[in-house]
């Protein structure tokens, strides 16, 4: 087996299968999956304070979802995506205060000049009058900066942290080196106000617009992001071939990418494993072979006691939720739940119950709840 390991890995592995790679133990299901609607390419989703939920569609609609999935109504206003490949809408996330607010936000594919595209993230107010629903004053307040040709690696997870702020994760467009370029805004983790500003407290305020906004450098294609009760921030990011990441990320922190990885190049060519540069921090959670992360939630509900403070991990390739249990420090795998289809999305309900979209044509919505 080569790279398995990170510098502060510790992971659970099961006996090796038949080609030497090793295959991560598959748990017992303590939940019941009922599948609640169904989607056309489904990206994200989250919920209201009243219990109902936004859904967005790749190709670039988005949809208010009544509580019990029954009822469905086309959201109005969405901007003009760029579908193709990764792109398209993606995330779909509400203001800290979104009942007074009414502020939502959807991040998306954007085109550019010459067939170039970069993800960016609009804010609008969600307006509900007749039974329809329409988004008001939609505004651009963050680009990908340059955009760039190709159809991969936008990333454009969105979490607001306890005190407010904006996170955005931006992937590096399949372009290696922008990841370290703190010119540009590509394989980054972007902090800004929630309407856009740049923070005073940013580690690179005052440096030029571009480098103010970064929190984090050196990633990859970061599709989860998530911040623990005692507001720890994490996120879950594709490798290449091999070493997919589960990070904690901290300010003015580089975790490396392209310049190490404990994955190899897609056509085989090695890449130096994290603790030969000991200035780039290491991920808590590498795997090889490959999970695909999708999505990620820290889990905080009373439905699934045993769940409580562990991070769970939608799974595209690996057709999975995965449960990580983690400190500061250190972190492992602790149960992966088949599911039989490729994970989109994982979120959690107002009662504590594991919601998960499934990837691509008829993907479902599924509501997992305690087994009895």
């Amino acid at each position: 087996m080569r790279k398995q390991a990170a510098l502060s890995l510790t992971v659970i592995l099961a006996a090796c299968n038949g080609d030497g790679t090793s295959a991560a133990p598959t748990a017992d299901q303590p939940f019941v999956a009922t599948p609640v609607a169904t989607f056309d390419e489904p990206w994200a989703m989250t919920f209201l304070p009243d219990g109902s939920m936004l859904v967005t569609e790749k190709p670039g609609r988005l949809w208010l979802v009544s509580a019990d999935g029954k009822q469905r109504t086309p959201v109005s206003g969405v901007p003009k995506v760029a579908y193709g490949g990764q792109g398209g809408l993606a995330d779909v996330v509400p203001h800290p205060d979104f009942a007074n607010t009414r502020f939502i936000y959807l991040s998306f594919a954007e085109p550019g000049p010459g067939s170039t595209k970069g993800q960016a993230v609009a804010r609008a107010k969600l307006v509900l009058a007749n039974g329809a629903a329409g988004l008001d004053g939609l505004q651009i307040i963050w680009r990908q900066e340059p955009k760039v040709t190709g159809d991969g690696h936008y990333s454009g997870r969105i979490a607001f942290s306890p005190d407010g702020y904006m996170f955005i994760t931006s992937g590096e467009r399949e372009k290696f080196t922008p990841a370290q370029n703190m010119n540009q805004n590509l394989g980054k983790v972007i902090r800004l106000s929630d309407a856009g500003g740049i923070p005073d407290t940013n580690p690179y305020y005052d440096t030029g617009r571009v480098k103010a906004q970064i929190w984090s450098a050196g990633h990859r294609n970061l599709l989860g992001i998530a911040f623990a009760p005692d507001g720890a921030l994490y996120e879950v990011e594709m490798g290449p071939r091999g070493g997919d990441e589960f990070n904690r990320i901290e300010k003015g922190a580089n975790y490396g990418w392209p310049v190490v990885s404990n994955g190899d190049h897609y056509d085989g060519r090695p890449i130096p494993d994290h603790p030969t540069r000991p200035e780039y921090k290491p991920p808590l959670v590498s795997w090889s072979p490959v999970i695909s992360p999708s999505s990620l939630i820290i889990y905080s509900g009373a439905m699934f006691p045993a769940w409580r403070g562990s991070a769970l991990i939608g799974g595209l390739l690996s057709e999975a939720l995965v449960r990580v249990t983690f400190d500061n420090s250190q972190a492992r795998e602790a149960e992966r739940f088949a599911m039989g289809k490729r994970i989109r999305e994982v979120e959690q309900g107002p009662d504590g119950a594991v919601w998960l979209l499934e990837d691509g044509g008829g993907g479902r919505l599924l509501k997992l709840t305690l087994a009895k």
